[in-house]
Formats: structure tokens, C-alpha cells, sequence
């Protein structure tokens, strides 16, 4: 068994310790909006916050995670200030990124709250978008750090 608070809530999960945290979370806990990409890291669909950091969930195992606080898509409230300005620049072409896009620019902006152009597109950079949506995502987080130039 494993030990794990996501979203605020414990979880006791018996599975593989080396199961990929992606599959812990949509297919044992049902939280579907951390999305499968690549499996490989690469394009951060993915992305959660494990103890704050943000990490490709297909890359961490349940043993790693163990222990830790997990924060998905589904614990980030629509009244934090990167969703509400994701929603109001109208940033989701398709939407499939999104979350692994929201959780890479929470994590990012918490860690750098007033970042220049350069750091966003860089802090971003592992984050595909297929619709390629970059300029409304960094106008997005530039505008969520009242930063909008």
C-alpha cells in the first residue's frame, strides 16, 4: 500500500510501486484531467506538482510519489489567476495541453512571480502545444502576474 495526499485528500493506493504516477491518477483514482501524451516525458501533457515542484507524471513511479502532497489539474481552483487568464484569453485551441500548460505555469510563476518574456518562454519550452498557441499562452501568463505588455 501507498500513502499519497492529492488535491488535498489521502489516498491509500495498492498498486505496483513502480507504476507510473499517470496511471495511479487516471486509471485507479479516476482523476482524468492529467493527460497522457508522449509517455516519455518530453511533452508535458502530463505535468503535476509533486511536494511543489512540477514533474511529468509518466516519469515519476507511485514509490517516488509516495509520501509526497500531488497536486493535479483538478486541484488547481478556476479562480487561480493563470486559469481565470487561460480562460479569458481564450488559450485552449483544441484544450488537450491545457492542464500540463496551467501546471507548468503555476508551478513557474510561484517560483518566479515576475518573470520577463524570456523566463516564460523558457520555463515553458517542454510544454507542447499542437495547436501552437505559444503567444496566447505567455500573453496568458504575463497578464496572470500583472505583468500584460
Amino acid at each position: 500500500m501507498s500513502a499519497l495526499n492529492i488535491n488535498g485528500k489521502d489516498h491509500s493506493v495498492d498498486a505496483d510501486p513502480a507504476m507510473p504516477l499517470l496511471w495511479v491518477l487516471r486509471d485507479i483514482l479516476g482523476l482524468t484531467g492529467t493527460k497522457y501524451g508522449c509517455g516519455i516525458g518530453e511533452c508535458g501533457a502530463c505535468t503535476v506538482h509533486v511536494a511543489g515542484k512540477a514533474v511529468r507524471a509518466c516519469k515519476v513511479t507511485l514509490a517516488e510519489a509516495s509520501g509526497h502532497d500531488v497536486t493535479t489539474i483538478e486541484g488547481i481552483p478556476d479562480s487561480h489567476p493563470i486559469v481565470h487568464a487561460f480562460a479569458q484569453l481564450n488559450v485552449p485551441a483544441c484544450g488537450f495541453c491545457t492542464p500540463g500548460q496551467i501546471m507548468q505555469a503555476v508551478a513557474f510563476v510561484k517560483q518566479k512571480p515576475d518573470p520577463e518574456d524570456d523566463d516564460i518562454v523558457q520555463a515553458m519550452q517542454g510544454n507542447i502545444c499542437r495547436c501552437g498557441a505559444y503567444v496566447r499562452i505567455v500573453a496568458a501568463i504575463r497578464q496572470a502576474v500583472g505583468a500584460d505588455r
